[in-house]
């Protein structure tokens, strides 16, 4: 199979929390909607306000349980980002039937941008 590096981001994200927190990426389906598998290589959260914010990165888990958070209420200076993942890697799946998603919310509306960067098994 090939491998393809993709970015997606999202701007003014929203305060929701847990299922309902801006979905930044879903996991697709391989050909045929068979099982696929992402490599999150970086996660970046910046604040575009003027004051300080906090943002928390969740995986909701395909499975419907044993969602996490990546980062909780993480700290984020005004005009400053936050890297998430710092050298990390995060195994994403799609089983064919329901996918991973990674989410992310902020404390405080319209204040912080993500931009999330996977490999893909395409």
């Amino acid at each position: 199979m090939a491998n393809d590096f993709k970015r997606f981001a999202v701007t003014n994200v929203n305060t929701s929390t847990g299922a309902s927190a801006s979905a930044v990426y879903s996991v697709p389906a391989g050909a045929g909607s068979s099982a696929l598998e992402s490599i999150v290589i970086g996660i970046t959260i910046s604040n575009t306000s003027s004051a300080g914010i906090t943002a928390s990165v969740f995986l909701d888990n395909n499975a419907g349980s044993n969602d996490v958070h990546i980062v909780k209420n993480a700290t984020i200076p005004a005009g400053s980002s936050l890297e998430v993942m710092a050298g990390n890697k995060l195994v994403l799946q799609n089983t064919g039937s329901a996918a991973d998603v990674l989410r992310i919310s902020s404390g405080t509306a319209s204040a912080c941008d993500a931009i999330v960067s996977v490999l893909e098994d395409v």
